[in-house]
């Protein structure tokens, strides 16, 4: 009997939220990875610094992986690969600027085993039964593309991250052509980016926020600080340029922003004019009529430079009443309440604050209602799978699909770990595999899970109280305490009898497991928290987590 090839979409990060963005491509035994992306911690992740995907199935099969394909050097596409490498030894293809954003990466978390391979939009490329065309995308990066993968199934069409924008800042307008060629001879299934779904019309040209820009230049009496994204060397290009028009000079202030600039210029994707860049400590000295700084903290990070600077906390750089602060970005789903703490302070420091998005000064980079519809149709593709949004943006773009002719049995609404699966007969959701998110703690990369977030939040909400006792190991009677620890639970000092009272409840418990003959540790703990946790509830409507200490003594 003849054997039956499957190509199968397996989303591993991306579907039902907004980062982590990662999918395996599979035909039989071969397959290939796009992007490989982090997420930023959620408010009740505490003390976690990023999630990243759970890349076990790429692990698993790396005997097979030909090759990561990334489509653009965001956080969200590139921040895992640092971890993923360290498991796996695969080839990395991608354009010059990604590879250079790529490699810095790797550096700082020394990983040094990257096969490097840089391509150019319009590059074809062979690995093993798939050939793969990158496609030139307008995004809020430079040298970002989609993918059209060629397999004997059909082509799968990835858009990355994109808009259509027809006056870029650059010349990298999105190829339409391609995506039109692609389409006339036949797409099996199109994947495309969901971001913006909810947004009607089509999103703003990035030239009209230099346009803006010239304007805030021009009308500022004193020095301008602006605040992007490290990663949008674009909307940077353009400060820069508007900075020259008007006769200041520029510093770069915080890591990421400055990393960022480095490699691109270094790769020639910034246009600097000589002069114009200089250190923060000169700038701080020139007139301030005639400097501009440019730094990280547009989202209200606690320790990125702008919030530091609102708080009067950064070593270079103060507030001064008459500066002209434009916060270039708009706040990510979660961060409004920093980004309006730190917009708040800015006020009272006596700064002019532009932040608005009616104000002109920030464009997404994702494409709207519009311009998706344009992708679907110039596409045409037989099956469509919505991808890089949260559950309801799926559902949207799905539904807009509809409208444009895709049957409602050929769109999938997946979540992570779906194995989209296609045949010479048809396609169908066939099962799962495993996905999730990793934690990343400091150094420990997956050791902090469900449990240790409830203890965490546990702690933050109610405190912590230890019970400490000491014990005879011959008469098993109690020779010192109970003594009680107590922090983030009650003032100790205002709380003596409750906390007296506390200690009594120990005492008889303990006394009465001992005569009842409970000499095992584990079971008397358990019993001293319940009684405790019973007593404290009762006078406080807290939940402390409650740590008892037995010591036996000779």
């Amino acid at each position: 009997m003849r054997k039956e090839h499957k190509l199968q979409i397996i989303p591993l990060g991306g579907l039902g939220e907004i980062g982590k963005n990662m999918t395996v491509i599979r035909y039989d035994n071969q397959m290939v990875v796009i992007d490989a992306g982090l997420a930023f911690p959620e408010d009740d992740m505490l003390g976690i610094d990023i999630v990243i995907p759970d890349y076990s199935y790429v692990v698993e099969n790396k005997d097979i992986l030909l090759g990561i394909l990334v489509t653009h050097g965001h956080e969200d596409h590139i921040g895992t690969l640092p971890y993923l490498l360290r498991e796996i030894d695969a080839p990395i293809f991608s354009t010059s600027l990604t590879l250079g954003l790529i490699q810095a990466k790797l550096k700082e978390s020394n990983v040094n085993n990257m096969k490097a391979n840089a391509v150019k939009p319009g590059d074809s490329i062979k690995l093993g039964v798939f050939k793969i065309d990158f496609i030139r995308v307008s995004h809020s990066i430079p040298d970002s593309v989609g993918l059209a993968i060629h397999t004997p199934l059909g082509t799968i069409v990835h858009t990355g991250d994109f808009k259509l924008d027809h006056t870029p800042v650059t010349t990298e307008i999105l190829d339409i052509y391609k995506f039109s060629e692609l389409g006339q001879k036949g797409v099996l299934c199109l994947m495309s980016d969901s971001t913006n779904v909810e947004r009607p019309g089509f999103t703003m040209s990035e030239r009209k926020v230099g346009q803006m820009f010239d304007e805030v230049f021009r009308d500022a009496k004193e020095r301008i600080i602006l605040a992007s994204f490290a990663s949008n060397v674009h909307r940077v290009q353009q400060v820069i340029t508007a900075a020259f028009d008007t006769n200041r000079k520029v510093a770069i202030v915080g890591r990421s922003m400055l990393n960022y600039a480095t490699i691109a210029a270094e790769l020639g994707y910034l246009d600097i004019p000589e002069g114009t860049l200089v250190d923060v400590d000169e700038i701080v000295k020139l007139p301030t009529n005639q400097a501009c700084i440019i730094t990280t903290g547009s989202q209200g990070e606690p320790m990125s430079a702008l919030t530091r600077m609102a708080m009067s906390d950064h070593r270079r750089v103060e507030i001064v009443p008459g500066d002209t602060v434009v916060i270039s970005a708009n706040p990510i789903p979660g961060n409004e309440k920093s980004v309006a703490r730190t917009i708040d302070q800015l006020f009272k420091l006596g700064a002019n604050v532009i932040y608005e998005p009616s104000s002109g000064v920030h464009v997404s980079g994702h494409a709207s209602q519009e311009e998706l519809k344009l992708m679907i149709n110039m596409v045409k593709p037989k099956y469509f799978l919505p991808v890089h949004g949260e559950y309801r943006m799926l559902i949207k773009h799905g539904q807009i699909a509809e409208q444009l002719g895709i049957a409602q049995e050929n769109i999938f609404v997946a979540e992570n770990g779906s194995v989209i699966e296609f045949t010479r007969n048809g396609a169908c959701i066939a099962g799962k595999v495993a996905s999730g998110r990793i934690l990343v703690d400091g150094l420990g990369v997956g050791d902090v899970g469900n449990i240790v977030l409830r203890d965490r939040k546990q702690l933050s909400q109610d405190g912590i109280l230890i019970v400490v006792i000491a014990l005879s190991r011959s008469t098993g009677g109690i020779i010192a305490g109970p003594d009680i620890v107590t922090r983030g639970f009650v003032y100790v000092r205002e709380s003596e009898s409750m906390l007296d009272e506390a200690k009594q409840k120990i005492k008889q418990t303990t006394e009465r497991c001992l005569e009842n003959g409970i000499i095992e540790w584990a079971l008397l703990k358990n019993q001293i928290r319940d009684t405790l946790g019973k007593h404290l509830y009762e006078k406080t409507k807290r939940r402390p987590m409650i740590l008892p200490i037995i010591q036996e003594v000779k």
